[in-house]
C-alpha cells in the first residue's frame, strides 16, 4: 500500500463504511500496486452519475450477490476507479467528490485543480 495521504497532502479520511468501500474494503480509498484500477477517488453518487457509469460499462449500482456487493445508491460515497473518474471528467459527467478522502495517487490521473472543482469538502 502507498502512504495514506489525501490529494491535499493531509491524512486520508474514510470514504464510506456503509457500504464498506475501497479496493481493500476497509472504508478508505487507499491504493497500492495490487490495485491497477486505482480506486482512489471518493465520489458522492448521484442518480445521474450512476446511470452514466452504467451506460459506459462501469455498473456500480446493480447488486452482485456473488461478490457480496449491495450496489451503490444515490447519496452514498464510493471509491471509484481513477481512470473512470478521468473519463467522466472528459465526458462532462464527473460526480462530486470528497477530496479529503481521495488518495494522492489521483494526482497522477487528473490535476489538483480538477479535483478541487468537484470537491464538496473544501
Amino acid at each position: 500500500m502507498f502512504e495514506p495521504i489525501n490529494a491535499l497532502g493531509g491524512p486520508l479520511e474514510p470514504c464510506s463504511l456503509d457500504p464498506k468501500t475501497g479496493f481493500y474494503r476497509d472504508g478508505s480509498c487507499q491504493t497500492g500496486k495490487e490495485n491497477p484500477g486505482v480506486h482512489a477517488v471518493c465520489i458522492y453518487a448521484s442518480d445521474e452519475f450512476l446511470a452514466y457509469s452504467k451506460k459506459v460499462g462501469n455498473d456500480i449500482s446493480t447488486p452482485m450477490a456473488q461478490y457480496n456487493f449491495p450496489g451503490v445508491k444515490a447519496g452514498q460515497s464510493w471509491c471509484l476507479s481513477g481512470p473512470r473518474f478521468a473519463q467522466a471528467v472528459q465526458d462532462d459527467m464527473a460526480p462530486h467528490i470528497f477530496i479529503h478522502s481521495t488518495h494522492q495517487a489521483m494526482l497522477q490521473l487528473v490535476s489538483l485543480e480538477t479535483l478541487k472543482k468537484y470537491a464538496l469538502d473544501l
